[in-house]
């Protein structure tokens, strides 16, 4: 959008058009984000129709996890050159697509493919809604206020993918939880042509960088790859251990080719950006704590309280319900105390409630003892997902938004990686050789501890915020005067 409409929002159709495609926007991150979690709790009855077993279920998972931590830059780069309504909808078309052929797969092979397509399809949604908004609206407490909403919606779907998975496949079976996709992202697509307006021609002064964005896409799938097969390959096994090295070698590679290129796919003006630096640290340690607990309760859930789909599902009411309300106002927190104080303040809650659930995850335990820790979690949990990317967009030109927003959003899908690679170990020692209640009994304990862990992480990213002062970290609290160089003046 223009950035002469977004200054004028009560100009003709100006604000409806704004907060019509605010909304379209939340809705699609709403529906990506959703699908991280909405298969967890649907699992065993796809592991049962379609012959997983327990060694290659958790493929489902990794094989959406890793294409889409893949190709976030890649979609961020594609939405600044080639269009950013053009790359949404293409997106929400491979997502549908996938989504559908998922519903009415036949064995794995089929199932995994369609997981993998969906995973291009989120890496093309995720980081184009946050640039289309960060476009779309001014620096300050307007963008802070759509980055809440939006944010809000990204933060529901982590957290209603689990409740809505319980009762779906309870209901009518585990396909309708691809099937549910299907119903949300094709009138996302098709709203996306009314809404958002057409892309401006393309710059052909700026190069893709090609060289670059294959050996980072690469190099980043085959590190995920890594990190989420592990636990299963073995961490000593060829297979880990050979992506793992390509991984890196093919990062190395990145780095050179960054260094001679003429237009980089990582301009170094960004690098230099203190707000989206510490934006990527952040979502790093964010997904690899707060994103990683929502797994491990599921498995409690289940595995230990002996909640059926449904019931699990319903488990997650009250942190939804508290997320939503954190996420939706963290920008006007943001607004009013600024970002380092907020996100210090929501990360000791988190912090709390981390542990708080540590202690009250036991064999015996009931749902009411959960309730504390939840709602501390909760309220940190959707504070810092808005938080972290209202960083990522501060003093970034229009131009460079898309590969901005995949920075920050790779990092996110990195952390996500490597948490629950770390944390599965933690939550699984011991388990060898056990059965029945002596497996329950370690099960709660396994989780307990990875609770600790959690906090432990959560208390890091605390000092990581604590310790990034200074130079230019706090967004302005009014829409800023933008400068030629890309900078700007409060």
């Amino acid at each position: 959008m223009a950035s002469d409409a977004r200054s004028r929002p009560g100009a003709g159709l100006g604000w409806n058009r704004e907060t019509a495609t605010l909304a379209l926007l939340s809705f699609a991150m709403f529906t990506v984000s959703l699908d991280q979690y909405i298969v967890v709790v649907a699992l065993p009855d796809i592991a049962h129709d379609l012959g997983y077993s327990a060694r290659t279920l958790q493929s489902v998972i990794s094989a959406y996890a890793v294409a889409s931590a893949g190709f976030l830059l890649f979609g961020g780069r594609a939405a600044d050159l080639l269009g950013r309504r053009r790359v949404l909808a293409t997106g929400l078309a491979l997502y549908a697509g996938a989504a559908f052929v998922g519903a009415f797969a036949t064995g794995p092979p089929m199932l995994l493919a369609a997981r993998a397509v969906q995973g291009l399809g989120g890496a093309l949604v995720f980081p184009t809604t946050l640039a289309l908004i960060n476009v779309t609206f001014a620096e300050g407490g307007p963008r802070n206020r759509a980055l809440g909403i939006w944010g809000g919606a990204g933060a529901a779907g982590l957290v209603i993918g689990v409740l809505l998975g319980g009762v779906l496949t309870h209901a009518f079976g585990w396909e309708a939880v691809f099937l549910v996709n299907v119903a949300l992202a094709v009138p996302a697509l098709l709203l996306a042509f009314v809404l958002i307006p057409r892309d401006r021609p393309r710059d052909r002064e700026r190069g893709f960088d090609l060289p670059g964005a294959l050996s980072v896409t690469l190099g980043v799938t085959l590190i995920v790859f890594a990190l989420v097969q592990g636990p299963e390959l073995g961490w000593l096994s060829p297979g880990t251990l050979g992506s793992a090295a390509a991984g890196l070698i093919l990062l190395g590679v990145f780095a050179r080719v960054e260094r001679r290129s003429a237009d980089p796919l990582v301009p170094p003006r960004l690098l230099a950006n203190r707000n989206l630096v510490t934006s990527v640290f952040i979502a790093f340690l964010f997904m690899a704590t707060f994103g990683s607990v929502l797994y491990f309760l599921s498995l409690y859930f289940q595995e230990v309280l002996g909640y059926d789909a449904l019931r699990s599902g319903a488990g997650f009411l009250v942190p939804t319900a508290v997320v939503v309300a954190g996420s939706t106002t963290a920008g006007r927190m943001v607004t009013r105390f600024g970002l380092r104080h907020t996100l210090l303040g929501a990360l000791a809650m988190g912090a709390l409630g981390a542990v708080l659930l540590g202690m009250a995850i036991t064999p015996d335990g009931t749902y009411a003892s959960l309730v504390p820790g939840l709602v501390a979690l909760s309220i940190g949990d959707g504070i810092v997902f808005t938080g972290m990317f209202i960083a990522a967009g501060t003093g970034v030109a229009d131009r460079d938004q898309g590969i901005a927003s995949g920075i920050a959003s790779t990092g996110a899908g990195m952390g996500a990686a490597v948490g629950l690679a770390v944390l599965v170990l933690v939550a699984t020692a011991g388990l060898d050789g056990l059965a029945g209640e002596a497996l329950r009994n370690r099960t709660a304990h396994g989780i307990s501890t990875t609770l600790y862990v959690v906090a432990a992480g959560i208390a890091l990213t605390f000092l990581v915020v604590f310790f990034r002062r200074g130079g230019g970290t706090e967004p302005c609290p009014a829409g800023p005067t933008p400068l030629p160089a890309g900078g700007r003046r409060c």
